[in-house]
């Protein structure tokens, strides 16, 4: 079954969508070469308390932190850590959640540490973030989740390829829907996969975190012996990138950013719905 919100419960999810950009805006100034993972943690657990806010990540599942920090070729959930110092020409990416009343929000970010980094990174990234914001758009009445996938996958296929050869679109770990928990129905794939179908229409309180995550050659994945952190097969780097959605009455709204999406969707030429916080 899945969780239809309310437009109170899309406002209170509104709520910590912001604490959730919050949270990004702090981290990407503290991750700089010379910062540890464990600083980025630190200046999260903060931001959260300022709002009167909780962390859907700690403790879930026994997670030992507020936030997921993945450094180079690591995909997803790394553990912050004193000993993982930031070096300069690194990449990182940011998962981080927050909880508003039991309302959730969740995004990601790629963030360069330093400089230096090679147009390939830079690329990597670009593409990572449009294909996620490619999702965002479809985020539509009348559209089904695989149309999300769909939208995702096809923006990434019609990219010019890497001189590694191939983007691969990770398969493993993918969006997930969000409202009373962090990760509900429906599990959103980043990629088209037939034999699962159309999956659920999209109705008006429909919620989806959507994240793709591409690393810079294989699509391969393996979990590390704490059991949580997550590295490509070959040793290439990958980005992440994470919206929270809802698709309202009016439209799509982007929970977890700023502006609530509006100024990215209308480049695409859609009109993200009225924000219910302003």
């Amino acid at each position: 079954m899945l969780e239809i919100k309310n437009p109170a419960q899309i406002a209170k999810m509104r709520e910590a969508g912001l604490v959730v950009a919050a949270i990004h805006a702090a981290t990407r100034e503290t991750a700089v070469p010379g910062a540890t993972t464990k600083d980025l943690d630190d200046v999260a657990r903060k931001v959260l308390a300022e709002h009167g806010a909780k962390s859907n990540f700690l403790g879930y599942g026994g997670f030992p932190a507020n936030i997921c920090t993945s450094v180079n070729d690591v995909v997803v959930h790394g553990i912050p850590s004193a000993d993982t110092v930031l070096q300069d020409g690194d990449i990182i990416s940011i998962d981080c959640g927050a909880i508003i009343d039991g309302w959730h929000g969740d995004a990601a970010y790629t963030a360069f540490v330093g400089s230096g980094h090679s147009a390939e990174l830079v690329e990597l990234s670009r593409v990572t973030e449009e294909s996620m914001w490619a999702g965002v758009a479809a985020v539509a009445k009348g559209n089904r989740l695989v149309d999300i996938s769909r939208a995702i996958e096809g923006y990434i296929r019609r990219q010019p390829r890497p001189a590694s050869g191939k983007y691969g679109i990770v398969e493993d770990y993918g969006g997930h829907g969000i409202g009373s928990q962090m990760h509900m129905d429906p599990h959103l794939l980043n990629y088209v996969e037939r034999k699962r179908g159309r999956g659920p229409k999209l109705v008006p309180g429909f919620c989806i975190a959507i994240e793709p995550m591409i690393n810079l050659g294989t699509a391969k994945t393996h979990v590390l012996e704490d059991d949580w952190t997550v590295k490509s097969n070959d040793g290439s780097w990958s980005s992440h990138w994470e919206h929270s959605v809802a698709l309202t009455e009016d439209g799509p709204l982007v929970l977890t950013a700023p502006d609530g999406g509006k100024a990215k969707l209308a480049s695409l030429g859609i009109t993200a719905a009225p924000d219910p916080l302003a």
